[in-house]
């Protein structure tokens, strides 16, 4: 990672006349990548709106994610922020955010790295650090995110907030995100909807999760097939499964493998085949779970008693833990592949009926 800008502190401004987003993606010849699924915004009323949603801002540190060339950077940096971290994966983006640096002078930091291996334990002064049952602290993350990487960074840092490491080592760190609204639905669907899932669970056992708006796919450049949603995070006190993350993490997606069928299909799969059926009984029945319901019906409670459960059976059983059922498969697999010693008669298709 390279640190371009050196923080300090300045009396509160408004930013100088700058080129438009528009006029600084035209100077830099800046192109969306579509294998990096880039997309712009470049309405300064939305990217306000966005900003808005963060809560407020007022003298408070900020990591932006992403900022591209910019647009929401000029929000963040208009709500009178005391600091500002970008962090920049397209080393052809930099040029134009240093323009932005030098029109607020001291108040930005640009690092060129990925936000996926950035350690983000040292982005901020130490002084802000709170309780984790105090109020949030005056930190906040803000990004219009690539769909490409949406998914992935928000389980990590999911299970930062599990953790209380990472951006949470500070507290219960508030993020305001965007992603396809597809994938919003998912993180904010209750019980019995058509989008309940993993990311469902995951999201709401940890966090407050707020679908705050839609922006219509016009409104990017170049325009993305779907719309896109922005949704602000805030980590709760106590978590509603209060089980490593892993754990959780593990049932969850055992119990949507199979999200058409009743749930014990995929309870199943938690269990080796040697008293897969006899441990599955138990789990459901001391769990008090309806074996018939599909896994988007279950209850936040009802996913709690299955992990609280399973990690009785694991404390009881500590290989169960390490137990992978997709690796079970692709070993079976292979044992049907291996040729048989030549020894043996070759089977027709006539002796094997």
């Amino acid at each position: 990672f390279s640190l371009m800008a050196a923080p300090g502190k300045v009396a509160a401004f408004h930013l100088p006349p700058l080129p438009t987003v528009g006029e600084i993606i035209k100077l830099f010849r800046l192109k969306a990548q579509k294998q990096l699924s880039q997309n712009f915004l470049l309405d300064l009323r939305l990217t306000d709106k966005i900003v808005k949603q963060a809560g407020k801002l007022k003298n408070a540190h900020v990591c932006e994610v992403g900022p591209g060339p910019g647009g929401i950077t000029r929000s963040i940096l208009s709500a009178g922020v005391e600091q500002l971290l970008l962090v920049e994966k397209d080393a052809r983006f930099i040029p134009g955010l240093q323009m932005l640096s030098e029109a607020a002078p001291g108040k930005v930091r640009i690092v060129h790295g990925d936000i996926l291996t950035y350690k983000m334990e040292k982005a901020f002064p130490k002084h802000l650090k709170k309780n984790w049952e105090d109020e949030p602290p005056d930190i906040h993350i803000i990004g219009n995110l690539p769909f490409s990487v949406s998914t992935p960074l928000i389980v990590k840092w999911l299970e930062n907030v599990s953790k209380k490491d990472g951006p949470f080592i500070y507290g219960r760190t508030q993020m305001t995100l965007t992603f396809q609204k597809e994938v919003a639905e998912r993180l904010t669907a209750n019980p019995g909807g058509k989008q309940r899932s993993r990311l469902s669970i995951m999201s709401q056992h940890l966090c407050t999760v707020e679908n705050c708006f839609v922006i219509p796919g016009q409104a990017f450049v170049p325009k993305p097939e779907v719309d896109v949603a922005v949704v602000h995070f805030t980590p709760l006190v106590t978590p509603k499964i209060q089980q490593p993350f892993k754990l959780v993490e593990k049932v969850v997606q055992s119990v949507f493998q199979f999200r058409r069928k009743h749930c014990f299909r995929g309870i199943e799969t938690l269990f080796p085949e040697d008293g897969r059926l006899k441990r599955t009984e138990q789990l459901m029945m001391t769990a008090n779970v309806d074996p018939t319901l599909r896994p988007f019906q279950l209850s936040m409670s009802q996913f709690r008693n299955l992990c609280d459960t399973y990690r009785k059976m694991c404390d009881e059983d500590p290989s169960l833990f390490v137990y992978d059922y997709r690796e079970e498969l692709r070993q079976r697999k292979k044992m049907r592949n291996i040729p048989r010693s030549t020894g043996q008669p070759k089977q027709t298709e006539e002796n094997q009926l």
